[in-house]
């Protein structure tokens, strides 16, 4: 029996359901290729129909295709020798192909389709990601990067490329589908059962066009009561949660749809602090924020005692709390970042935490639920700078710590450049401080070495005697004894 979802794949971009405006954004990138010669991302999740428009893109143009699973072939040997030929306009048999960049019969192009683009990471791909980059900017065919999540794919790839988005298609628009499908099988069907099909796999149509022929085979019709595929729980996608959250659903709604994600609140709660200032206005923002401190202190709760009933608490703060501080719904689209301390070791949060609760004073409970979420807001993205300088100087955090608590990236040279200044603080801080001790250091080092040491002085009762040596029973040493003690928290006291 053939796969339907091959047997019934569009031959042409308007044969493409639920995502029309990316169709047309698709064709529109197409037609004027040759005034930009860019590639393009097509992101949304699995089963929405990103491949198949490719090819029925083809059709269309009379452009041939040449595909490669970037997950599967991912070494730049691999994509240089097949995908890096094609984009130079030679064929894969090694003629040569007249159309191309130079402006000549668009029908002798290739498309060079790249599956699963985001599933190409660092060294083990043993210089894959590097490759497809290089391939993209000097391609003289146009390229049609596919990927599930696009903020997995390296900076330099999203930078190079435009990037099109196809949403889940909606069950009013997967009916149809069914529907066309079960007339062409000669299927007779209840329109009952093709909506509970399409209710199911909320959006994902190849999953439908899947469970409507396992439900099918070895019969002539459907009813409601054939449909026992069950449900497949596909989870919601994280920037439909985030739409759903900041944009579009009330508090309720939100909060259904925070249930409906396969990732825990802890997760969310770090989605919805790094992207909520790109939706709300202060004012919105500010309300939100107070949920979302609550939040944080609800999760701070689970960490400490391991009662992972809290967690119900801090999704209704994280979502449905943040929901209901917005004013209406929100329109436009919105670029979500992902969180840059994403990833972020639990050995980089312990740390972090434990600097803070020994600088401050406080218990490492009290630096985790009250004063980590502060510093967070604070500092969100490195901003203000000179205050984001002061708490990495007071807390002597490095590249890590400090991408963990301003939410930016570890390696960007904002990060950087402020470990560097706040190392520069503090040492210019133990100097104010020191008041000569480092000295005797100094003259240790420059004396000449002349093969011997020169030994202590010593009393007549053969006790050691210090040059420093020199108290005269005021107390002063007593004083400057305090007066260390208190310059162990000058950082701290400085930054607050």
């Amino acid at each position: 029996m053939a796969d339907w979802t091959e047997k019934y794949r569009p031959s042409t971009l308007s044969e493409v359901r639920g995502n029309d405006k990316a169709r047309d954004a698709f064709a529109e990138w197409a037609r004027s290729w040759d005034d930009h010669h860019e590639a393009v991302v097509l992101h949304g999740s699995p089963g929405v129909g990103k491949t198949s428009a490719a090819h029925a893109l083809a059709n269309d143009m009379g452009w041939e295709t040449v595909e490669l699973n970037a997950s599967d072939q991912r070494t730049a040997d691999v994509i240089e020798r097949f995908a890096g030929r094609a984009a130079r306009n030679a064929t894969l048999g090694g003629s040569a192909n007249g159309g191309g960049a130079a402006g000549g019969d668009t029908a002798s192009r290739q498309l060079v389709i790249l599956d699963e683009a985001d599933n190409i990471h660092g060294n083990y791909d043993r210089g894959g990601a590097s490759a497809i980059t290089k391939l993209v900017k000097e391609s003289g065919q146009p390229i049609v990067l596919i990927a599930n999540e696009f903020y997995d794919m390296s900076r330099g790839l999203r930078n190079a490329t435009q990037e099109i988005e196809f949403r889940d298609v909606s069950a009013r628009s997967i009916v149809p589908v069914l529907r066309d499908v079960c007339r062409k099988e000669g299927i007779e069907f209840e329109s009952d059962a093709l909506q509970q099909i399409a209710e199911r796999n909320r959006g994902d149509l190849r999953g439908a066009i899947n469970d409507l022929q396992a439900a099918t085979e070895g019969r002539d019709s459907i009813t409601v009561e054939d449909v026992v595929t069950g449900d497949r729980d596909k989870a919601l996608g994280l920037f439909p949660f985030l739409d759903a959250v900041l944009k579009e659903e009330s508090a309720q709604e939100a909060l259904q749809s925070a249930y409906a994600v396969d990732e825990t609140p802890d997760d969310l709660t770090k989605w919805i602090e790094n992207n909520v200032l790109d939706v709300y206005d202060p004012n919105e923002a500010l309300r939100a924020y107070d949920f979302l401190a609550n939040a944080d202190v609800w999760l701070g709760r689970v960490r400490a005692t391991q009662n992972y009933t809290y967690w119900r608490y801090a999704t209704d703060n994280a979502a449905a709390g943040v929901a209901a501080a917005r004013d209406g719904g929100k329109g436009g689209w919105t670029r979500y970042s992902r969180p840059q301390f994403w990833g972020s070791s639990d050995a980089t949060a312990d740390e972090v935490v434990g600097r803070i609760a020994a600088a401050s004073g406080c218990s490492i409970a009290t630096a985790r639920r009250e004063v980590l979420p502060f510093l967070k807001t604070v500092t969100h993205h490195c901003k203000p700078r000179e205050l984001t300088v002061a708490m990495a100087a007071a807390y002597d955090l490095d590249e890590a710590g400090v991408a963990f608590v301003t939410g930016s990236g570890e390696s960007t040279n904002k990060v950087e450049s402020v470990v560097e200044d706040a190392q520069a603080l503090r040492d210019e801080r133990m100097e104010d401080h020191a008041e000569g001790a480092f000295a005797g250091g100094s003259r240790a080092i420059d004396a000449p070495d002349d093969g011997a040491a020169e030994a202590p002085a010593t009393d007549e009762n053969g006790t050691h005697e210090s040059a420093g040596d020199t108290d005269d029973g005021t107390g002063e040493d007593a004083e400057d004894a305090e007066d260390a003690e208190d310059d162990g928290q000058s950082g701290l006291s400085d930054f607050i």
